[in-house]
């Protein structure tokens, strides 16, 4: 009997990842603890833009939009490794299983394009001081980010589209919450196509983005050298939170979508600690992060605690 015969009707899939955690208890209060942090320091800094009239400019409207990426992003997993690990629900029904690979990998695409247009906005402010206000609108910025949002979900559209017609063999995922590998690895085709189809996808996206970024800091680089000392230290300290944020975010990708592709072979305990550090880094670093480093933010924040500490 071929593998496709033998296919089942899937209504629920079991989660295994965690089954050889040692502590699982501690390790779901930890990420459950970083989940919470994450969620309200990207609420508070999406909070401080919208509310306060001084920062919608085109710098803080990415900045709120990186926010709603991280909110997508962690929300989109850590609910239910928390629920696996601290309340011991390890199954998640078909229909929900899918929306969790759509807004998982929808975050992830649309992070590399928040990533990308904010170099591109560091670009611009340095090379074109004094236009560009001219140049970079909030009408612009609020315009480029509506494509974006839907070219990531034109690009993670695939992902389900190739995923509903194949039959499924097993109901278990070897990993800590629905993504696309783990699902493939559930259907009784040959999943090698299908990861090759994710990786040159992945790769596409990521050597665009990561590219267009570089070439970015080579655009400001180059200007760096044209200012005074006084200005190269403003350039540094406006691009450093930048630097933090693309790094923390395209390292995990690199080695878990790529190098695993040329031959890198990791084992289900790495790759599930991949995916957790790869969603938890960026959404709890990138907040505080932007909120220590920027001086506007900053400011409002502490103006935020002291009337919270007169009243």
């Amino acid at each position: 009997m071929s593998a496709q015969n033998a296919s089942t009707i899937v209504t629920k899939f079991t989660i295994s990842g965690f089954d050889t955690t040692k502590n699982p208890m501690l390790v779901g209060v930890v990420i459950l603890i970083f989940y919470i942090v994450a969620v309200v320091a990207n609420v508070v800094n999406i909070l401080i833009i919208l509310y306060n009239k001084k920062l919608h400019k085109p710098m803080y409207l990415l900045i709120c939009n990186l926010a709603i990426v991280d909110l997508l992003y962690t929300t989109s997993a850590s609910p239910t490794m928390i629920g696996v690990l601290v309340a011991g629900v390890k199954t998640i029904s078909y229909v929900p299983c899918l929306i969790q690979m759509f807004t998982f990998h929808l975050a992830g695409v649309m992070e590399m394009f928040a990533l990308s247009v904010m170099a591109f906005d560091r670009l611009i402010a340095i090379s074109c001081p004094f236009q560009y206000h001219r140049y970079l609108t909030n009408t612009r910025i609020l315009l480029l980010t509506y494509v974006l949002w839907i070219v990531a979900c034109g690009f993670v559209a695939v992902l389900p589209a190739t995923v509903i017609p194949l039959p499924y063999c097993y109901t278990v995922l070897k990993y800590n919450f629905c993504f696309y590998p783990a699902i493939i690895r559930t259907t009784c085709v040959d999943p090698e196509y299908y990861f090759n189809l994710a990786a040159i996808t992945t790769f596409f996206l990521s050597f665009f983005t990561f590219g267009f970024i570089c070439l970015s800091y080579v655009g400001i680089i180059y200007f760096a050298k044209l200012s005074s000392n006084n200005e190269k230290k403003k350039i540094a300290s406006t691009c450093l939170s930048h630097l933090i944020v693309v790094i923390c975010y395209y390292f995990p990708v690199f080695v878990i979508a790529i190098l695993t592709r040329f031959g890198v072979v990791l084992t289900v305990e790495e790759r599930n600690g991949f995916n957790i550090g790869s969603i938890l880094g960026p959404s709890l670093v990138n907040p505080f992060v932007y909120c220590l480093r920027t001086r506007e933010i900053k400011n409002e924040i502490i103006k935020m605690f002291s009337i919270s500490q007169k009243s």
